[in-house]
């Protein structure tokens, strides 16, 4: 019996060894393959000779809230004619992902001229800038945000807007009555005391809920940030209205 089972625990160490040594085989051959395939696509080149480069962004994609999809539908022209006849990229509404789908046009250099019906050639349209992408992704999100599209429309035309965020939490805490009467002073009566923050500041505010959204240029917006963080602090209109008028006259 005692010879028995030391033979059974030797024959159980020498399944085991076996079992390590082909289990070191296994992930040494898929190391190999893996490094292969690394190393080949990294040896291959184009038709050109040259080897090939970073694919440039040519797609994007902007969530709609649900909030926004009855005013997206009412002002889609107005959003779809700059995107496309100004920036010339390509621009839909995806109804299974509720989203805006931009995407740069593919360019021909060779076919750059098309044939009209008269017979006389037509020069087609030139490609967009690269930044052009980008731009409309701020137009259309500036407008998801609850910007008017004439304001919106900026961020085409001019290079150093920009829309910032924040909200009311993020300047101090507060709950219940003290968060409604905050957005109150924030909007003031009949939209007042936000009207007044953006013909000083030369920016644009919208209010929603407790998320604060600002756009302009980057001065403007320092300005009309610090007039809003003071107002939620709890300073009176009068006294904020003052430094601003102070803080504007400096800007221009």
């Amino acid at each position: 019996f005692f010879f028995r089972s030391i033979f059974i625990v030797e024959s159980f160490f020498e399944a085991t060894r076996v079992l390590d040594f082909t289990r070191t085989m296994a992930s040494m051959m898929v190391t190999d393959v893996s490094t292969t395939t690394s190393s080949s696509q990294k040896g291959k080149v184009s038709s050109s000779g040259q080897p090939p480069q970073k694919q440039k962004i040519t797609f994007r994609r902007i969530p709609v809230p649900a909030h926004r999809m009855t005013p997206l539908k009412n002002s889609w022209m107005d959003l779809y004619v700059p995107v496309t006849s100004r920036m010339n990229l390509l621009m839909r509404m995806n109804l299974v992902k509720k989203c805006v789908e931009l995407k740069m046009p593919k360019v021909n250099v060779e076919n750059s001229t098309s044939t009209s019906e008269g017979g006389k050639a037509k020069q087609a349209k030139p490609p967009p800038e690269p930044s052009a992408l980008q731009k409309c992704a701020d137009f259309v999100a500036a407008f998801l945000l609850g910007f008017e599209v004439r304001d919106a429309l900026a961020l085409l035309r001019l290079d150093d807007l920009y829309v910032e965020r924040f909200e009311v939490k993020d300047v101090k805490t507060l709950r219940g009555e003290h968060m409604a009467r905050c957005i109150g002073r924030l909007a003031g009566r009949n939209g007042a005391t936000r009207f007044t923050l953006e013909n000083a500041t030369r920016t644009r505010i919208v209010v929603a809920d407790t998320h604060i959204h600002i756009l302009g240029s980057y001065a403007n917006i320092r300005v009309a940030r610090d007039a809003i963080c003071s107002l939620i602090l709890g300073s009176p209109p009068s006294k904020v209205f003052a430094r601003l008028r102070a803080a504007a006259a400096r800007l221009n």
